[in-house]
């Protein structure tokens, strides 16, 4: 690493076995990063302190939080940023781009024909078992039509990169993604705190981002609403990511709804207001499926709406994401999704899946019991880094249990090779620079056209050597720059 005082922040910087962000194999900054590297080697490490509490002190005053469950209890705490940013060049972005935007098409194709016709199923390219043994689908919904014939209007699918720099699809998110108000807020935060880091770049803005939603959920309602009014239904003040709900909800201009503000009356939802009902055409909803209608799913729900499921079928009133598209992020299909690209739309997938290893095939049982301490095996309706083993970083007591489990109900798992995702230099221990592992999640927006965001939320694994990037299990987050 070429000179480097000894007090820098990147002094004592070392590169592991990951594909580092902003080092090549030499130490040398690449290209991309070297205005960066070059600002931020002038500064001391408690010259950096004093900007990393700035970040910390501006997201307790913006109340940026989320919340931990633990215990049966909620533990509200203060979003984590880093203050050195990622950066992505505008040719990489390009592939990202095309990918994701090739990704989303193909799993709204495969939603339409799974609650329509059923033909990838006729042809055998996924074993019907896998679809109706799924925990996100909806059977009820078969035969049903969705607004505009689209399923999925937000997802957020998670990249990582391999050990040579390549970038593959970890998962796709597409019931009800989170983590697009901490990707603007970062953007924001970094500007006023730390303003001169961009000078150099030419930094794609992301701020656009809830116009473009907006424009999505006004898209899809019903015909002859040519003024719609959008709410966004939230599960509560108590939900982990109620800051994303109003504030999104907040910059696109709409009302905050919660299910009690909700009523169905003459086959309309209706919100009310001080003024009294006022007719709802669309509906963002952040509430899972199980919890979305008492009458429909679970009948101990308290936090959707009676009777709104039958609404929707009628036509009479969109939802995005629609019911039903968890089994398009269910693990157990994941690995088909490049056959998927391949089905509808005759090509090969842009972004490729990490490999992956299924139970329910014999000889992949086999290989996953016999290798589970080199595994991540993850439970397929998961989320949030929660019911996962990571092998190499397992008991011998973890690694029985999961085989007892694994054994005992194949569908409910996968397993995929540890893969020691690229590192970034992270501001740790208030002192210095040292690698974290990383992951992206762009959003994409599909209504008129598929948007796909410059960016995303560049989540960080805050501990050395933690793979485990969740917020909820002590992750943190970067601002994401892509260059024009």
């Amino acid at each position: 690493m070429p000179n480097v005082p000894a007090a820098n922040l990147f002094a004592d910087y070392s590169l592991g076995t990951a594909y580092d962000e902003m080092f090549d194999s030499a130490k040398h900054p690449r290209a991309h990063y070297r205005p960066l590297f070059e600002r931020l080697s002038k500064l001391s490490p408690d010259e950096f302190a004093r900007r990393k509490a700035m970040t910390d002190l501006s997201m307790r005053q913006d109340g940026v939080g989320f919340t931990v469950y633990r215990a049966e209890e909620g533990i509200e705490r203060v979003w984590p940023m880093d203050p050195v940013p990622r950066i992505i060049p505008a040719d990489e972005w390009s592939v990202i781009e095309r990918g994701l935007a090739q990704r989303l098409t193909a799993i709204n194709l495969f939603l339409k024909d799974l609650y329509q016709d059923q033909k990838i199923l006729a042809d055998r390219v996924i074993d019907p078992a896998l679809i109706y043994g799924g925990g996100f689908f909806r059977r009820e919904f078969v035969g049903a039509d969705v607004p505009k014939g689209i399923y999925v209007h937000v997802c957020g699918t998670d990249l990582i990169r391999d050990t040579d720099g390549n970038y593959l699809v970890l998962e796709d998110n597409a019931r009800t993604p989170s983590g697009v108000s901490y990707m603007l807020h970062n953007r924001q935060v970094l500007k006023r705190v730390f303003p001169q880091i961009f000078d150099g770049y030419d930094v794609r803005s992301n701020d656009d981002y809830p116009a473009h939603l907006l424009d999505v959920l006004r898209y899809i309602a019903p015909p002859g609403r040519p003024d719609p009014t959008v709410v966004l239904l939230s599960p509560g003040m108590y939900n982990s990511a109620y800051f994303e709900h109003s504030y999104l909800a907040q910059r696109m201009g709409i009302e905050l709804v919660e299910g009690r503000d909700l009523v169905i009356d003459q086959n309309r939802v209706w919100m009310r207001t001080t003024r009294g009902l006022q007719a709802v055409d669309v509906i963002y909803r952040r509430i899972d499926d199980d919890f979305l209608d008492p009458l429909a799913f679970r009948p101990d729900s308290l936090l959707g709406v009676p009777g709104l499921v039958n609404v929707y079928r009628a036509g009479n009133v969109a939802l995005a994401n629609g019911i039903g598209t968890g089994i398009a992020d269910d693990k157990g299909i994941y690995p088909f999704i490049p056959a998927v690209i391949k089905y509808y739309l005759g090509q090969d997938a842009i972004l490729p899946n990490v490999e992956t290893f299924r139970p329910m095939v014999p000889s992949h049982l086999s290989h996953i019991l016999a290798n589970l301490d080199k595994f991540v095996v993850k439970t397929v309706n998961e989320s949030g880094g929660y019911g996962m083993l990571i092998g190499p970083a397992s008991t011998a007591a973890q690694r029985e249990e999961f085989a007892a489990k694994v054994r005992a109900h194949p569908r409910d798992f996968i397993a995929q090779p540890t893969i020691s995702l690229s590192t970034h230099p992270t501001f740790v221990d208030g002192k210095a620079l040292e690698g974290r592992h990383l992951d992206l999640r762009p959003f994409v927006l599909c209504g008129e056209k598929i948007t796909v965001v410059p960016g995303g939320l560049t989540r960080v694994a805050l501990p050395r050597g933690s793979l485990v990037v969740n917020s909820s299990q002590g992750g943190g987050s970067k601002d994401t720059w892509v260059l024009a």
